[in-house]
């Protein structure tokens, strides 16, 4: 089994791309005391790239980074890349979430999640792969779990509920981040 260094600082995410590829690959954690890779490029691939990178060097291991964004239709595909500092620099998850629901108010509500999975090897090749989840934003916050958005998203294809009323299964059968990581397992 392939190991891999995992390249997320977030714990919620690593709890998912866990769930996601164990099984697949052996999963390390990221190396403590790496610094926070300052995420500035104009992209999610790029992103992703920046944290495979910087993971890959400290560790000398393939890398699994993955970068998320939440386009919104009525906001012109913001805020994308900047979805985890859509209320500023060092925002909360709830300050981004008010801010959305602050953002959207009287306008339409479609949008979608776009996660990128990124695997980068010591040798520079990368395998890269991209998931994709439609759907709306709730008028509100409902339901306890999840994280980030997950309370106000609806999954076009789910039955209603907001990914934050769903278990950790369903959420994974319909996420953006399940496809993506569901699609990079493949190509291993």
């Amino acid at each position: 089994m392939l190991r891999v260094a995992c390249a997320s600082a977030n714990p919620h995410k690593v709890a998912e791309i866990f769930d996601l590829m164990g099984g697949i690959i052996e999963l390390q954690p990221r190396p403590e005391g790496l610094a926070d890779v300052v995420e500035d490029a104009d992209t999610l691939v790029g992103n992703a790239r920046l944290k495979a990178i910087a993971v890959c060097a400290a560790t000398g291991m393939p890398a699994l980074a993955d970068d998320t964004g939440l386009e919104v239709d009525a906001l012109d595909g913001a805020p994308g890349v900047r979805t985890a500092r859509f209320a500023g620099e060092h925002a909360t998850d709830a300050d981004n979430r008010q801010k959305m629901l602050q953002e959207v108010s009287g306008k339409e509500r479609t949008c979608r999640f776009r996660t990128v999975a990124l695997l980068r090897f010591p040798d520079g090749k990368e395998l890269i792969a991209e998931g994709v989840c439609e759907g709306t934003l709730s008028l509100e916050e409902i339901g306890e779990r999840g994280f980030g958005y997950d309370p106000l998203f609806i999954a076009t294809d789910g039955d209603g509920r907001t990914f934050a009323q769903m278990s950790v299964e369903e959420k994974h059968a319909l996420s953006h981040r399940g496809k993506a990581f569901r699609a990079l397992a493949e190509m291993l």
